[in-house]
């Protein structure tokens, strides 16, 4: 069983938790992620590690709750224990010297991108992190990605804090000032990776996007988590989830992230009236 050593709400609807895992602590990279399931009855849901503690042998988990499985996740406290957390899953991503590397989270997507940063700036890579988040209220770990950025550019889509604006327009700010840009990582919103590929192909920038496909076993088995890379079919928890994102087919991952959304809703929606009626 893995306890949870440590709760923190970072944000409304955002959480962290650090759980002790010595064996995926020991083996976990940048990039990779654990599958969770919380209970005997539920189901098993991806998420990327945000952090990991090798000699404390913990593992640190930064999720959004959006839907049962993650409210459920959410309710737990500290000294509650996981009932399974598989991992370390997935390719890390791969780390080398580009020279200056510009690291593009949105919302979620600063927990995976942290550890990357990181590793880049261990490399000896400059690093420029254009983060952003929907309001004010939504950052989080604006310190860290300072601790591990030479430049850190903020945005929000209501402009209540930083620029009034998208990561995207942080990014094009970038390019725009003369900066020779060698390297994009980005991890986020679909539809925001999706915009931050359109806009490094123009300039030529290779980028590296995180998918954030829909996941069951994890494990290469079900292919659940298939996405269309370069016109063919990959899965993403054992090819990915770091792929070219000039050659990743936006439509259809967002098309396929949309296709259980109307039980998704009935199944949140249920698990409310529940939880209302104790």
């Amino acid at each position: 069983m893995f306890r949870i050593l440590r709760k923190e709400e970072l944000a409304p609807s955002i959480k962290l938790i650090e759980v002790h895992a010595p064996l995926i602590a020991r083996k976990a990279k940048p990039g990779q992620f654990v599958v969770v399931r919380v209970r005997e009855e539920g189901e098993r849901i991806p998420l990327t590690l945000a952090d990991w503690k090798p000699n404390a042998g913990t593992v640190t988990i930064v999720f959004q709750e959006v839907g049962v499985t993650s409210m459920k996740l959410g309710e737990l406290e500290e000294g509650d224990q996981l009932l399974d957390l598989l991992g370390p899953l997935g390719q890390p991503t791969h780390i080398e010297k580009f020279g200056i590397v510009v690291c593009v989270p949105g919302g979620v997507g600063t927990a995976p991108l942290f550890p990357i940063a990181r590793a880049l700036q261990e490399a000896g890579n400059m690093v420029i992190t254009c983060m952003g988040a929907r309001s004010k209220n939504l950052l989080f770990w604006v310190d860290r990605m300072r601790s591990v950025s030479d430049e850190v550019l903020i945005s929000t889509d209501d402009g209540s804090f930083g620029f009034h604006g998208f990561t995207t327009d942080l990014l094009k700010q970038v390019i725009s000032r003369g900066t020779k840009v060698d390297m994009v990582f980005t991890a986020g919103p679909a539809i925001m990776m999706k915009k931050v590929a359109e806009v490094t192909a123009l300039s030529g920038i290779p980028t590296i996007a995180s998918l954030n496909a829909m996941m069951v076993d994890g494990t290469g088995m079900c292919g659940v988590c298939r996405v269309m890379i370069d016109g063919k079919t990959k899965f993403t928890c054992v090819d990915g989830p770091d792929f070219d994102a000039h050659k990743v087919d936006f439509d259809h991952l967002l098309s396929r992230l949309s296709v259980y959304k109307a039980e998704e809703k009935a199944a949140l929606e249920r698990y409310l009236e529940r939880r209302g009626a104790k």
